[in-house]
């Protein structure tokens, strides 16, 4: 399974979110599936990327050749696309994911996931959508929608997306997917 992974690429993080993603990408190559990231040699991306490749494991970078002006590329993805937009970069994404991963990042991780919770629910994909709630990163943003929902602005929003604070968790939502 190719699993794509929305992260923050800031090399200002805490230890044990990088550690968390690390682990993450150890247990994606030893289960086989393939990473597909933002393409950033840093942060949660480069964490979980390392974690991969140490564990023999595949990866599909995905960025523009200008991002590189902001960030550092990953050198080492077993593939790499290189795209001209922001907008391509996502369209990638989701042409070459099976299921989505959120771990903690900022403003460009949350447009990510928006924008595949959207697209899910607009019946463009059917695919799984995993909130990696490290540390409770994510819990003010998943009242944020909960009370969207009870408000009446959102319906059925617990099946765009599921939510869990482990690893382990992750692999249970996607073996019951």
């Amino acid at each position: 399974m190719n699993i794509c992974l929305y992260g923050s690429g800031s090399r200002k993080i805490d230890e044990a979110y990088t550690d968390e993603a690390y682990r993450l990408g150890c247990r994606m190559a030893e289960e086989n599936h393939t990473l597909v990231f933002g393409g950033g040699d840093t942060g949660m991306m480069g964490a979980c990327m390392r974690g991969v490749h140490d564990n023999g494991g595949k990866s599909i970078g995905i960025a523009p050749e200008w991002i590189g002006n902001f960030e550092p590329l990953c050198d080492s993805s077993t593939e790499f696309i290189y795209v001209d937009s922001m907008d391509e970069r996502k369209v990638g994404f989701l042409e070459n994911s099976d299921a989505f991963i959120i771990s903690p990042g900022g403003i460009g991780t949350l447009d990510e996931f928006f924008e595949i919770i959207t697209l899910k629910k607009l019946k463009q994909h059917d695919k799984p959508i995993i909130v990696f709630n490290i540390d409770h990163f994510f819990d003010k943003m998943i009242e944020m929608i909960d009370e969207m929902g009870k408000k009446g602005f959102l319906y059925k929003q617990e099946e765009l997306f599921k939510v869990t604070n482990t690893i382990d968790g992750i692999f249970e939502i996607l073996e019951g997917d």
